[in-house]
């Protein structure tokens, strides 16, 4: 039996050795038997020792109850472990292979040993997934390990509506019973959802998308394709090399490729499109040939379908702003998915990327006008007459959207904990310390600090810094590994 990622997991080679040891336990407590050579005892340890060899555990019926007893004793030992502290409480639904609805529910707490964990505590099928029907469920389970929903001071979700809605989601329906229970989503998870909300917004936005998926489709449906592709890239290469055009070296010129996006990692979408715009000229040429050279008329059909979106004005736009948004966003992005997190960096980060975004939507159009029509002219793309009168609307509309989701994602609660928690950091020398931030921090856990707490913390505080920085423990603190 093993614990992974807080789950116990159990195959049948450990069932029969969890037994085979309940057996030699119950072989030894024989010795305690008031009478020695009791005809029962003797009886009991010859069928044990038959026991050992000839269990297989092929019944579903024990096994079942094997498994059950296990997680019985598992579940004690994790609300043991808790005892009478606060806990976070994370939580998330899926239908099943039979298409039932379950919800598994995990607690988040610090263990004696000052270790964070996370502990799963149960699955169970839920006839709704709205709001009203998962908290009945969370608070069901909760009742029935003996944990109060007051001991809750955090909740962990996806970012669906019914999970963190504003108005009717799960987190404010417990917030409102318990208001130190703060919400807190992954911010990486938060911010490759922007893409994802954006796409789904905006019309335009998600039109490129749809072409690049058919694309993909054209290119990459067989190696053949594939192969054509890094032909064509490799003549290219080796013909701007003869004309001087190109630069050798370590790292240089290296092979692209077009790697199929996840659905919410911008930088895989950010990939994508760097690499459509650096090879734009041999696609094109790749797509004629597949055109050109395919014996069916709807392979044909499809390859000409996107060849035309691709010479397209409205493609180079679309692809050329969202290259600039993803490049505005890219150091936010890279911050948030280091495993080592600066707290403090990151929720900085936030703020600048929205600065500079809306610096973009302010002051962005000409130079990414520009850049769009030198483009199309160096790939004899025809670009509307830009003397006419011409409102950039779908620009506008996109970078608003993006500002929009990154406002309405990180919101100023979560940043704020964030950011206060990190005043508590011991990294070098308490660099990070700040008493009147912890003293806020304080302020959002009224039922742990009276009124008359909060005014003797600040002396606490002073006290406190003064003998931590005199530890020579914490002299050069580095990280909390």
């Amino acid at each position: 039996m093993a614990l992974k990622d807080g789950i116990y997991q159990i195959g049948l080679i450990d069932m029969r050795e969890l037994l085979i040891v309940s057996i030699i336990e119950l072989e030894k407590s024989l010795i305690c038997l008031p009478n020695p050579k009791s005809q029962y005892k003797v009886l009991l340890s010859i069928n044990l020792q038959k026991l050992k060899k000839n269990t297989t555990l092929v019944c579903l019926l024990v096994q079942k109850d094997i498994i059950h007893a296990c997680a019985k004793e598992a579940t004690k030992s994790i609300i043991k472990e808790l005892g009478e502290d606060y806990f976070a409480i994370l939580a998330d639904e899926s239908a099943d292979i039979t298409h039932n609805e379950q919800m598994s529910l995990c607690l988040r707490y610090v263990d004696k040993k000052g270790d964070i964990v996370e502990r799963f505590l149960s699955v169970v099928h839920v006839v709704d997934t709205i709001t009203l029907a998962l908290k009945k469920e969370i608070y069901s389970l909760l009742a029935e390990y003996s944990l109060s929903p007051s001991k809750i001071r955090g909740q962990g979700y996806d970012g669906a509506s019914n999970m963190k809605g504003e108005s009717n989601g799960l987190k404010n329906l417990i917030l409102k019973e318990t208001t130190s229970a703060y919400y807190v989503h992954c911010f990486a998870h938060q911010f490759q959802l922007t893409l994802v909300a954006v796409s789904k917004k905006s019309i335009d936005c998600g039109w490129l998308f749809e072409i690049h998926t058919k694309l993909l489709n054209a290119i990459g449906v067989s190696c053949k394709r594939k192969e054509m592709l890094r032909e064509a890239q490799a003549q290219k290469v080796s013909q701007e090399f003869d004309a001087d055009q190109l630069e050798s070296g370590k790292g240089l010129n290296q092979e692209l490729s077009l790697g199929r996006p996840g659905d919410t990692s911008s930088r895989s979408h950010c990939k994508l499109i760097v690499n459509v715009i650096s090879l734009y000229h041999v696609i094109r040429e790749v797509l004629d040939k597949i055109g050109d050279a395919s014996s069916s008329s709807d392979d044909r059909l499809k390859a000409d379908v996107v060849a035309y979106s691709l010479e397209s004005f409205d493609f180079i736009f679309m692809i050329h702003l969202m290259k600039t948004i993803f490049d505005v966003e890219n150091d936010l992005n890279n911050a948030l998915q280091r495993k080592v997190q600066d707290i403090v960096n990151a929720m900085s980060l936030v703020t600048l990327t929205r600065r500079r975004l809306q610096e973009v939507g302010d002051n962005g159009w000409e130079p990414l006008l520009s850049s769009v029509i030198t483009f199309c002219e160096k790939n004899c793309i025809e670009a509307p007459n830009m003397e006419d009168v011409y409102i950039p609307t779908v620009f506008v509309a996109i970078i608003d959207l993006q500002l929009q989701e990154l406002k309405n994602r990180f919101d100023e609660v979560s940043m704020d904990l964030l950011v206060y928690m990190a005043s508590l950091s011991p990294i070098d020398d308490f660099k990070s310390f700040d008493k009147e931030k912890i003293i806020t921090l304080a302020k959002l856990y009224p039922s742990e600090f009276s009124s008359v707490e909060l005014v003797r913390l600040g002396d606490q505080l002073d006290k406190y810094i003064y003998n931590m920085k005199k530890d020579d423990i914490f002299q050069g603190l580095k990280d909390l590994k």
